[in-house]
């Protein structure tokens, strides 16, 4: 019998027991679960992160190419829609800078690669002089160059900003244009600005023959419906530096003989 009773009260203790621990307990397991979703909520962070690191890290070693374009002003403005001088004036008869656009080998391209880096002119202001001589922009209306140096970065600059930051995107592109004069390289072929016509495989084997790559010939059309010189493209490194083979070409179309018109 006094086992029993002392069975039945340590049962009874033990009931007692637990009963007084409940609130403890839940107490503990709404801990728990506060801190499991605090470390959930930082590891969907770390992860993200991570994801948004290996896009880049996978963007750099898959954009093998990177574009270099250049226009010719004459067949900018000799379109319907014309074009306007910026406001510093007629920018040079010369070849001007486009972009420098980071490329995936297939051909297309990412853009808008960081919204968090947007385009700061003061991070360039050395820069300006050379942009506004050989970066000039004809777009109407008429202004200083700014708005068409932004978009280049804002959508194609920071595609590469893990190379090469503001400063040295936009000093890349002017070291290349001094590095490669298309231009004397056309007309050291008697190949000139003069509003003749000229076969488009000697402008392509003529610029091929001086810098060893083949480039991209990029033509538009002028009011009366001819086809023009318009943008060179040659491909170089992720560093912005070395010319490289282009692993494939833009789509278009120029006719076999196309006009390079004055400016």
């Amino acid at each position: 019998m006094l086992m029993r009773l002392q069975s039945k009260n340590k049962s009874s203790t033990s009931l007692d027991d637990l009963k007084s621990r409940l609130p403890l307990e839940a107490n503990l397991m709404i801990k728990r679960s506060s801190t499991r979703n605090k470390w959930s909520n930082h590891l969907k962070g770390a992860a993200s992160e991570a994801r948004k690191n290996i896009r880049v890290y996978s963007l750099y070693r898959s954009a093998m190419a990177t574009s270099r374009i250049e226009a010719w002003p004459g067949s900018y403005c000799d379109t319907k829609k014309s074009c306007c001088y910026p406001t510093t004036g007629k920018p040079p008869s010369d070849f001007g800078i486009h972009g420098l656009w980071p490329n995936y080998k297939d051909g297309s391209y990412p853009s808008n690669c960081d919204p968090n880096n947007s385009y700061d002119q003061s991070k360039i202001s050395d820069l300006i002089s050379r942009m506004q001589q050989d970066w000039a922009t004809l777009a109407c209306p008429s202004n200083s160059g700014s708005t068409f140096w932004s978009h280049e970065w804002d959508k194609h600059g920071t595609c590469s900003e893990s190379v090469l930051d503001q400063h040295s995107y936009f000093r890349a592109a002017l070291n290349l244009k001094s590095k490669i004069d298309l231009l004397q390289i056309l007309q050291s072929a008697g190949i000139n600005p003069d509003g003749g016509f000229y076969s488009l495989s000697s402008i392509k084997s003529t610029i091929s023959n001086a810098i060893g790559y083949t480039p991209y010939i990029e033509c538009n059309v002028d009011e009366d419906g001819n086809s023009q010189l318009y943008q060179i493209y040659v491909c170089v490194d992720s560093s912005g530096s070395n010319l490289i083979e282009c692993p494939v070409f833009p789509r278009g179309k120029c006719g076999s003989s196309i006009e390079f018109p004055s400016f």
